[in-house]
């Protein structure tokens, strides 16, 4: 599925976050995140002492500049924490907006029209939509064709065509109409359609603290402390050594050494990861279970609605001898044109195709009585007066058949056969006594699956299809998909117990489905996501929702979890890398006065302890928004081992962490002893 691109950051969501992080100042917002919480302290610390020194009559020039790059700290934290929520808002408000601009012209019974808010359609209305008009809501074609623009709610680029009858006659709202005039029956109330079911989805979504990343808040929490205790102990101790030490100068040494980095980004991987899930339509309703996502090595997958397409589908249509292709595609497209069962509807379809025709070319017959498919009879067909074409169900069709004097040829029988020991469908088409052909029904493969199946293999993870049919049919679409294993047969139960299974022996399972039946496995299930297409049980028990029902975006799911771990790993590696090559600023400006042996730690050679002490705040404070894009973005996830990985990662991340600070600090000494500020 093609996706539109979009930058990384929209400029109008630039100035929100902004005003977002000045809000977050509030202590009260801020306690979540105790690392930035201590550099506020701090900051309000060091903002007092520009009054008391003011008031001593001494400088304050190098006071309210660590004062005024502590606040700057703060807020580049609480920014880059705002710009992340703030994408993820963004995409509800403007669905909202676009489903509250819309307006429907509703046909009427004299054939006028009278243009009605979208949010006022009822079931059953029927609007009129023309070329270039968005589709007000969901419903399904009753009259005409056209092609249709859905990117805006699917994310698929090419458009469809969406006519009355067939499988193609419904559509979303949302969607605009490109080309052709319809007439559209709405088949939900407000509140009840697509786009507003999207909206509620994307506004319940709430991001709660993964296990990893409360433990590692539990981490930054400690080292915080840790260094907070040295810090206060610091003044007797340099006072015994006879070194004077400033509270300004102190509080700059602890927000140096506090892993201030990660904790300024940390909030915002996570969310932005959220995020990018929802650029695939797929809405995280628990953190956690996109960071399980990333540890995944057993997926489920349920066979129909989800590998495959769901209904089985008309494939082939196979000539009896004797029997043209022409008359077989016309005597079962002429039955089948009063069978409204999905499988009948797809023989329409393949039929239309193969004769190159559309819905208003069809011609029945002069006189002619349709008889339509029931579940008694199994059957479907057509009368007139010199013909009576059925088709059906192999055993009602045979019966028909004999019953007017005829018999199935032994080839007939054998293909009916062969198409039976695949796993499909056979329907048998005749003309009175005249057996004419066979349809082939068919489980589809849902697009795309079988290459992200085998993209998953790569990755280590088991590929399992539960469901309910034969071993036969199984097989047959375990081996067209490429599935790793299946399991025939299996009741809701056998599904849970699989589950079950997997987890007790240390696995984390993803489990997918559509159904009512799929909802205990998907509550037991690691990773559980229910398509949007499916029953509200199924949906109700995820823990994720594919709004496109593509189960091929597994994928996209296991990628972002595996960025996510990547990206904590890969700035908190970071984070602590660059703190080292801080303590080389900051440790030589407070004691390399006294003690001059330690002068040879200022491998730097920054010109003075002001300027070393401001340098290393200045690049504390800029390095965060510098690391926004990648904490929004993520660390791009290679198809290779975890050791590959690993090393790939402590090579960018750990080495350049430990180089690009001693730069850093160095060009702002230059350019603070330039501009004379230190």
């Amino acid at each position: 599925m093609e996706r539109r691109t979009t930058t990384l950051v929209e400029p109008r969501l630039l100035l929100r976050a902004l005003g977002q992080s000045l809000r977050k100042l509030n202590p009260v917002s801020l306690w979540r995140n105790p690392v930035m919480l201590a550099v506020e302290l701090g900051a309000l610390v060091t903002t007092a002492y520009i009054g008391i020194d003011a008031a001593r009559g001494e400088g304050v020039g190098f006071v309210l500049q660590v004062s005024v790059w502590l606040w700057f700290t703060v807020i580049f934290a609480n920014f880059a924490e705002a710009l992340a929520e703030a994408q993820g808002t963004a995409r509800a408000e403007s669905l909202r907006k676009s489903r509250h601009d819309l307006v429907a012209n509703v046909l009427r019974e004299d054939g006028s029209t009278e243009p009605v808010p979208a949010t006022k359609l009822r079931k059953d209305d029927v609007i009129l939509l023309k070329d270039g008009e968005v589709i007000s809501g969901d419903g399904e074609v009753i009259e005409g064709t056209s092609l249709v623009d859905e990117s805006a709610i699917t994310g698929e680029s090419a458009p469809v065509i969406r006519e009355a009858g067939g499988d193609r006659s419904g559509v979303t709202g949302g969607s605009r109409v490109l080309s052709g005039t319809i007439k559209v029956k709405i088949t939900a109330n407000p509140g009840e359609t697509f786009l507003d079911n999207m909206i509620k989805m994307v506004e319940s979504a709430r991001r709660n603290k993964t296990p990893n990343e409360i433990a590692l808040e539990i981490l930054l929490i400690g080292l915080t402390v840790l260094f907070i205790v040295v810090v206060v102990t610091l003044p007797a101790f340099a006072g015994y050594m006879g070194v004077s030490t400033t509270v300004p100068i102190l509080i700059s040494l602890l927000v140096c050494l506090m892993p201030t980095t990660i904790g300024g980004l940390l909030p915002a991987i996570g969310i932005a990861g959220t995020d990018r899930l929802l650029q695939h339509n797929i809405i995280a309703l628990s953190g956690r279970a996109i960071e399980a996502a990333g540890d995944v090595d057993v997926v489920l997958l349920d066979k129909t609605g989800t590998i495959t397409l769901g209904n089985r589908m008309a494939t082939e249509l196979i000539p009896a001898t004797g029997a043209s292709r022409e008359e077989t595609i016309e005597a079962a497209l002429l039955s089948s044109l009063s069978d409204e069962t999905p499988e009948g509807r797809s023989i329409v379809v393949l039929c239309k195709n193969e004769l190159g025709i559309k819905g208003r070319d069809i011609r029945a017959p002069e006189g002619a009585m349709f008889i339509p498919f029931s579940a008694q009879t199994r059957m479907s067909g057509v009368d007139t007066s010199d013909r009576r074409i059925r088709k059906g169900s192999v055993d009602a069709v045979r019966a028909w058949v004999e019953t007017a004097g005829g018999a199935f040829s032994e080839d007939l029988t054998r293909r009916v056969d062969a198409i039976a020991g695949q796993g499909d469908t056979p329907l048998v088409i005749a003309d009175g006594p005249r057996p004419i052909g066979v349809v082939r029904l068919k489980d589809v493969l849902k697009q795309g699956i079988k290459a992200r199946l085998s993209q998953l293999r790569q990755l280590g993870i088991k590929s399992v299809m539960i469901t309910g049919d034969n071993p036969l049919t199984a097989a047959s679409i375990a081996a067209e998909a490429g599935l790793d294993d299946f399991v025939a047969q299996a009741r809701p139960e056998a599904k849970l117990e699989m589950i079950r299974k997997y987890q007790t022996d240390g696995h984390l399972v993803a489990m997918i489905g559509d159904g009512t039946n799929d909802a205990p496995a998907l509550a037991q299930a690691d990773v559980a996501v229910a398509m949007n297409a499916g029953t509200q049980a199924a949906r109700e028990a995820a823990n994720m929702i594919d709004l496109d029902s593509n189960p091929t975006q597994l994928l996209d799911i296991v990628e972002v979890g595996k960025q996510i771990l990547i990206t904590r790993g890969a700035l908190t590696t970071f984070s602590i890398a660059n703190d080292v090559s801080k303590y080389f600023a900051i440790v030589p400006a407070i004691f390399a006065a006294v003690y001059p042996q330690l002068g040879v730690l200022n491998v730097m050679h920054l010109a003075n302890p002001s300027s070393a002490v401001l340098a290393a705040v200045v690049f504390n404070a800029i390095i965060i928004p510098l690391l926004i894009p990648i904490a929004l973005r993520g660390v791009r996830f290679r198809t290779q081992s975890a050791s590959a990985l690993l090393r790939l990662n402590l090579l960018v991340y750990g080495v350049g962490g430990l180089l690009l600070p001693f730069i850093g600090i160095k060009l702002l000494d230059l350019l603070l002893v330039w501009l004379h500020l230190a």
